[in-house]
């Protein structure tokens, strides 16, 4: 698999990665405009008096009603234990995911590591009625909020960022008082739920695109300031910059652009020409001169006058980087073009295609351009080569299925020392949750191919033993049996991420997520990461876990039926 270029078009000066980490300065950035002041009767809160939009209350309502519940019965310090994991592969209409790459992780913990209660939490939590008039929050828990309003006693454990992950597996685990990991579940799902989405998308375009430069362009199209949050998933799944330049400075990449239509436009509008217009970019930017060129007519007018540009800039020593495409059959134009700029003699120049591009329509063009460009004399292979795609709202919208479905969910609970499983039954039993504290492992065949993901007990090591039963989540009689000498490797997923209110290690650099993500790539077999029908990746439970999981399913379920209710 070709790997993110880290040269190439449109670059005015020197790519510098940031020496410190990568999320130093995002929270500014991130953070939102301040929140319209929310009326409590008729007084407005003061704009200094209000909580930050980024704090302890990004959260949502009923996590604190919870978290006052668990005050009140002496359940907030005692220890819990929350799964976060995704049901399904995203599925965008005709085509489906076969996997999804893992992100969003090193910004939550950015967030759970710097926030804490301020006194405008309080404040505002103490001024809030219900229905009868009675305030909803009382003094005392406010006053232990107060106190013990810091996510930073909280633990958490994941896959790292970057990895290929799967349906149903625990991606993290957050470890702590009751409360406190009830407060963060939302904040974890905004943001692991919205950057897995868009960096499996970004994953897919670069399969699909065969190597080809990878530009992320979708900040107009964007989600407000979740237009910061895709450009970075959009890196770590597979494109190799981003027009977004904030981003770019913080994440230590250069940014990446051409020129609008409104360029050559002005130029127009004032008694000038689209050839003035191209003229003047390249006398400012004579090293990075890429020129869009389907303002007028591409083919009668847009490349051909870009050539006689490029032929200006080649006879003073300067070498043009491109043209890009913005509209039309853009697998026919790109034939068109490159068969002009060959007879010019730049079979160099890079060809930029944008306009609604996603990981089908670039197959498709690929597709085309190798059927049709021999026709017309242009080598196929070559202009894919020279390809470079601007891929804008359905990444940035990962258009077809804008949401993961990740949940966050408590399957332990600490009594005595020792987890109690928590366990959901739901009538749909692919929505019963996997109970307890667990470990997942990636089991290796003897290809060194990914074959399946396992979640066992904690206590079970699947690397012990002559064979391995993988047991089907929720079918009794589906079951694989491996036996040792088909197995290469199991490799434990989860490592320890935030312990005794400190990240583990340094966080990771963009480019270190990138290579995990092309690893387990590399390592996934082809039917996985087919664009269309990909091949089903197993994730399975130990046969203790299914033993354990059914054994209690059995007792709650018998419990109601004896009028006894609830259970663990």
């Amino acid at each position: 698999m070709a790997r993110e270029k880290c040269t190439g078009v449109f670059q005015t000066g020197h790519l510098h990665r940031a020496a410190q980490s990568p999320l130093k300065g995002v929270r500014s950035l991130t953070r939102g405009p301040a929140l319209p002041p929310p009326a409590i009767g008729e007084t407005p809160m003061e704009p200094n008096d209000r909580p930050r939009p980024d704090g302890l209350l990004f959260t949502d309502f009923y996590q604190l009603t919870m978290a006052q519940l668990y005050f009140r019965n002496g359940l907030h310090e005692r220890p819990s234990q929350f799964d976060y994991f995704y049901r399904s592969n995203p599925a965008y209409g005709e085509h489906t995911a076969g996997y999804s790459v893992f992100a969003g992780l090193e910004w939550f913990v950015e967030w759970m590591l710097d926030t804490r209660s301020s006194p405008a939490d309080i404040a505002y939590l103490a001024s809030l009625k219900g229905r009868s008039g009675a305030r909803l929050f009382g003094d005392d828990f406010l006053a232990w909020l107060e106190d013990n309003g810091r996510l930073d006693a909280l633990a958490l454990r994941a896959i790292p960022e970057g990895r290929v992950v799967h349906p149903n597996v625990p991606l993290a685990v957050v470890e702590g008082p009751l409360a406190l990991a009830q407060l963060v579940e939302s904040s974890l799902l905004n943001h692991l739920n919205y950057q897995t989405l868009v960096a499996t998308k970004a994953s897919r375009i670069r399969e699909a695109a065969r190597g080809g430069l990878i530009l992320e362009f979708g900040m107009r199209r964007a989600h407000e300031r979740g237009a910061n949050a895709g450009a970075r998933a959009a890196l770590i799944g597979g494109a190799d910059f981003t027009s977004n330049t904030a981003m770019s400075a913080i994440l230590g990449f250069q940014p990446k652009g051409t020129h609008a239509h409104s360029m050559v436009q002005a130029f127009i509008a004032l008694g000038g020409s689209e050839l003035d217009a191209f003229r003047a970019y390249a006398e400012l930017y004579p090293d990075d001169c890429a020129l869009l060129v389907d303002t007028v007519d591409t083919l009668a007018s847009g490349v051909p006058n870009a050539i006689k540009v490029f032929e200006e800039l080649r006879r003073t020593g300067h070498r043009p980087v491109g043209i890009r495409l913005d509209s039309g059959d853009l697998a026919f134009l790109a034939i068109q073009a490159a068969k002009q700029l060959d007879a010019a003699g730049f079979p160099e120049v890079a060809i930029v295609l944008s306009n609604n591009l996603d990981e089908l329509v670039i197959w498709q063009i690929i597709t085309q351009i190798l059927e049709e460009a021999p026709r017309y004399g242009v080598d196929a292979d070559h202009l894919v080569s020279r390809l470079i795609y601007g891929i804008g709202t359905r990444l940035i919208t990962s258009r077809g299925d804008s949401a993961l479905d990740g949940v966050c969910k408590l399957v332990a609970m600490a009594e005595e020392g020792t987890w109690q499983p928590a366990i959901k039954l739901s009538e749909s039993k692919a929505k019963t949750l996997n109970p307890g504290d667990k470990r997942a492992w990636r089991v290796y065949d003897a290809r060194g191919k990914a074959t399946g993901d396992l979640i066992t007990l904690a206590e079970e090591d699947p690397r012990e033993g002559d064979a391995l039963v993988l047991r089907h989540p929720t079918d009794e009689g589906r079951y694989r049996v491996l036996q040792r000498h088909r197995i290469s490797s199991i490799e434990p997923l989860h490592v320890d991420v935030v312990r005794d209110g400190r990240r583990v290690g340094e966080p990771p650099t963009i480019e270190a997520m990138r290579e995990r993500r092309r690893e387990d790539l590399e390592r996934l077999d082809p039917g996985v990461k087919r664009l269309m029908n990909p091949h089903v990746y197993h994730v399975s439970l130990s046969q203790a876990l299914w033993d354990f999981k059914q054994g209690l399913v059995a007792r709650l379920r018998g419990s109601r039926r004896d009028g006894k209710g609830g259970g663990t």
